[in-house]
């Protein structure tokens, strides 16, 4: 828990203005906090906490870098990271989570922890498909090499098309046709 103390903001008798915390982790955050997502890492965060009487306006800016483990070849990778998130605690009676940027915290509250926080920001920042580098320059080019056809879209439909234009429209009705002639 030493580390993820780094992330202890007392805001008690802080006045209404704004603050800068600069916090800087590495594996020791990733292996305190109880997930499988991330293991290793590491990553600088700084935060601006604007501070008024009815609410705290908590905005991080993280960057970094997390070790990852390909979903395909099973090795692992390094993947920047970077994020730019706001968060909103409201003083109030309770403590309740009102949506994803908003909460509610007890007016009593002396220190908030937003290691919980940097971690969600920086698990939302990661890509879904976690895909080694050399991989994904081949995964572009075959798509690149799928998109090479041509499409062609027509607001015409088939009774809109007289039979001499149903026959040039597709090859194989008139190979159809010959069939039926015979």
């Amino acid at each position: 828990m030493k580390e993820l103390s780094k992330y202890n903001i007392d805001i008690y008798g802080l006045e209404d203005k704004r603050y800068d915390y600069d916090m800087e982790s590495g594996d020791a955050f990733f292996e305190e906090l109880e997930q499988d997502l991330i293991e290793r890492g590491s990553f600088k965060t700084h935060v601006v906490l604007d501070k008024s009487a009815t609410m705290l306006q908590l905005n991080f800016h993280t960057e970094g870098r997390v070790e990852l483990i390909c979903d395909r070849s099973l090795e692992p990778f390094e993947e920047p990271i970077v994020s730019d998130e706001r968060l909103i605690l409201k003083f109030g009676d309770h403590n309740e989570e009102l949506t994803d940027e908003i909460e509610i915290i007890s007016r009593n509250t002396n220190r908030i922890n937003i290691a919980r926080y940097v971690f969600e920001f920086i698990a939302l920042s990661l890509p879904v498909k976690k895909i080694h580098p050399d991989l994904r320059a081949k995964e572009e080019e075959e798509m690149l090499d799928d998109e090479e056809g041509t499409l062609v879209y027509s607001s015409l439909t088939q009774d809109d098309l007289t039979e001499d234009d149903q026959e040039m429209a597709d090859p194989r009705w008139a190979a159809l046709k010959k069939l039926k002639e015979q």
